[in-house]
């Protein structure tokens, strides 16, 4: 497969473990308990949603800055990925948030760490919620083709409704990272299950009703096997859409 011998697919994979490192760093720093009292939605929300539009415009013409496993699935639904691609993305984010994770345990006091802001059900979910509502509430639309700041909003949005009923994971390698630190996987699934449902909602809907892109079977096949030649490749932009490339006479 070309992808595998394309130096501008490590360089994209790499980005994505970048990225969504310091996205961890950052907004699970935010998110740690300092102080008694009761926790600062907004701040965490903030921190969260400026991360990740600031990660986004750094990366995404890298990788397309997808950041999160939920987005990177919806992008191989609305196949505009290869399942290769895709599979290294999602390892790479997931390493990435657990190096993240680690590096915050590591810089930060024992006596404030606590569980590393780790979204666990049993935990988290408010009185009343069950299982299937948190599950609901986990859905995002991860759909492309928002600027980085508009992405940023809808992730501080998301937390500042989500924290109040599951403490917002949004991001399945958000979850995942302290989860695996503390070996704590209970009822994990929601945080997976949520945003993975959400990207490819998202996607499905993006694709077939409001932006119709009218690709044959074959053609969508073709985009998830990666078996596009290499100098075909676009420069990406934003959330990984494809924009033409320019030449300018001198």
């Amino acid at each position: 497969m070309w992808e595998f011998r394309s130096m501008n697919f490590w360089r994209a994979v790499f980005a994505e473990f970048f990225g969504t490192m310091f996205f961890m760093f950052f907004g699970m720093g935010a998110a740690l308990r300092w102080t008694t009292g009761p926790h600062h939605v907004l701040h965490v929300a903030l921190c969260f949603g400026l991360a990740a539009a600031t990660l986004i415009q750094s990366i995404g013409h890298i990788s397309g800055g997808h950041i999160n496993p939920a987005v990177t699935f919806a992008y191989l639904v609305g196949s505009q990925m290869s399942l290769f691609r895709a599979v290294f993305y999602i390892v790479a984010q997931c390493l990435g948030a657990v190096a993240g994770a680690a590096v915050l345990y590591g810089v930060t006091p024992g006596n404030m760490r606590g569980n590393m802001a780790m979204n666990t059900v049993r935990a988290r979910l408010q009185p009343g919620i069950s299982l299937g509502m948190g599950t609901t509430v986990e859905r995002r639309n991860g759909r492309m083709g928002s600027a980085a700041l508009s992405i940023g909003f809808s992730v501080t949005i998301g937390h500042l409704m989500g924290m109040y009923y599951t403490g917002a994971g949004m991001n399945p390698a958000r979850s995942f990272a302290p989860a695996l630190l503390f070996r704590n996987f209970l009822n994990h699934w929601v945080y997976w299950v949520g945003p993975m449902i959400g990207g490819a909602m998202g996607a499905l809907l993006y694709d077939f009703m409001l932006f119709p892109r009218m690709r044959g079977l074959s053609e969508r096949l073709a985009a998830l096997k990666g078996s596009r030649p290499p100098e075909n490749e676009a420069q990406q932009d934003g959330r990984g859409e494809p924009i033409e490339l320019k030449t300018q006479a001198l």
